[in-house]
């Protein structure tokens, strides 16, 4: 019944190329699942609210913001293995894509390891209260939290190589399908916690840290016993020669990475040290709100990046361009609906929260301005990535990076701007990254790279 489903929707969008049909069926899947995530996200902000209270939910959000700046410290490795993993499947080569998924597993395990000790060593010498300007009422709390959720976090580094795995091998709606179980989960744990236990951030932590891992664990488990069992990690396949294939690719996307981490997600911890965790608060909301468009865009971009390395390896490039063609329509349209959430954003945040949360429009104005620049880039950067032609994205995103917070900074305190100006640091640093990723790619598909254009 669903291949017959499948077959008729082939033949509505004339797809005819078996690439394309893969890509298609885990679209499709990866929206019911993505539906599904975004939904339990939108009741998981104001049950959330209701049970940490606004001051104490901007803390969360500031931590959450801190605990992702640690993100890079997989040094690229997950990416390198998406790349590495899908070259060595399109070339039948199981014994070098399980010494792949060996090395990358047990380096960043034991690196997470080392991390994780040095981390609780220096835990207790903190204030995490003025590290997050909060008040001192939740010291206690924090201290206790820090290590906790940092533990979990470095565990969910190692155990998401897993999705990885699968969106390498173009199994493209599994990373979808765990954030959909994550967010489920999460939402249901919280709901639990509400009916029986007293507002705790401490508890609150835990839940929304441990369940991703939980998941997580369960997924590795179940795919080398059966799916994967010919790639189960092993360290008798640690060798420094596939590590340093994974990290060669891999280092790149560590700086791409690192960079990002500090363009995306420092926002919250300037918010937050320039004036309160609460103003964090209403900028996490609307951007929350206007990822819509964006994360509708990820779920049918996100396959192509293996599909694009499978295609560049196969000589492919009739498919890439016809491709690439389409994914900047779509991205587009995505901008168009962006931009028709702002006129709707007076009456969605009223219908989603009530009166209990206030959102300047010109704070929303600059975040839909930042989310369709981050929407046109996307499908951009995941044909570079795909391919592993990334250092001129590299060399801009550090350049933007080292730039972002001082500019950040200076519009919103010394411009008096506010956490609009915040934002609008963020759109100027990004803006010169959307002129370059386009002239690249125009380069790339015409085939009339050269130099840096074509590394």
């Amino acid at each position: 019944m669903a291949k017959k489903l499948l077959n008729k929707i082939y033949n509505l969008l004339n797809v005819k190329s078996e690439r394309t049909k893969n890509i298609t069926k885990h679209v499709l899947l990866s929206f019911f699942y993505k539906g599904g995530s975004m939904l339990s996200t939108f009741l998981l902000v104001p049950l959330t609210i209701n049970y940490l209270e606004t001051d104490n939910y901007g803390v969360w959000l500031t931590l959450s913001s801190f605990i992702a700046c640690f993100s890079f410290f997989d040094i690229g490795l997950g990416y390198g293995l998406r790349n590495r993993f899908a070259e060595a499947r399109a070339q039948g080569n199981k014994q070098l894509a399980r010494a792949y998924v060996s090395s990358a597993y047990f380096t960043i395990g034991i690196l997470c390891l080392f991390l994780i000790i040095v981390f609780v060593a220096i835990n207790y010498f903190v204030d995490w209260t003025k590290v997050f300007n909060t008040n001192s009422t939740v010291k206690k709390d924090l201290t206790l939290l820090m290590p906790i959720v940092f533990t979990f976090f470095c565990l969910q580094l190692v155990a998401s190589l897993i999705t990885t795995i699968y969106a390498s091998d173009l199994n493209h709606s599994m990373p979808g399908k765990i954030n959909f179980f994550t967010q489920v989960g999460s939402l249901l744990f919280l709901w639990l916690a509400t009916l029986s236990i007293k507002s705790s951030l401490l508890i609150f932590g835990i839940i929304i840290s441990a369940v991703p891992v939980l998941i997580l664990l369960f997924l590795n488990f179940f795919a080398f016993l059966k799916t994967y069992k010919d790639f189960k990690p092993t360290s008798k396949l640690w060798k420094k020669k596939y590590l340093k294939d994974i990290f060669g690719l891999g280092l790149s996307f560590f700086f791409v990475q690192m960079a990002w981490i500090v363009i995306s997600t420092t926002d919250s911890f300037i918010i937050a040290q320039l004036y309160s965790p609460k103003e964090v608060v209403p900028y996490s909301i609307a951007m929350k709100y206007f990822s819509i468009p964006l994360m509708m865009l990820t779920i049918i971009v996100a396959p192509y990046w293996s599909s694009f390395t499978e295609a560049v390896i196969k000589n492919d490039f009739v498919w890439i361009k016809k491709a690439i063609k389409n994914l900047r329509i779509l991205a587009i349209g995505f901008c168009c609906m962006c931009i028709l959430l702002l006129f709707l954003s007076k009456y969605m945040y009223k219908m989603w929260l009530g009166d209990e949360i206030l959102i300047p429009f010109k704070l929303s104005v600059n975040i839909c301005i930042y989310t369709c620049l981050i929407i046109y880039l996307t499908p951009l950067n995941y044909f570079i990535n795909g391919i592993g032609k990334i250092k001129l994205q590299l060399y801009q995103t550090l350049v933007f990076a080292m730039l972002n917070i001082p500019v950040s900074i200076f519009l919103a305190k010394y411009l008096q701007l506010g956490v609009e100006g915040v934002v609008l640091g963020s759109i100027l640093c990004i803006v010169p990254s959307v002129i370059l990723s386009s002239i690249q790619n125009n380069k790339i598909i015409s085939k009339k790279a050269s130099g840096i254009w074509n590394k």
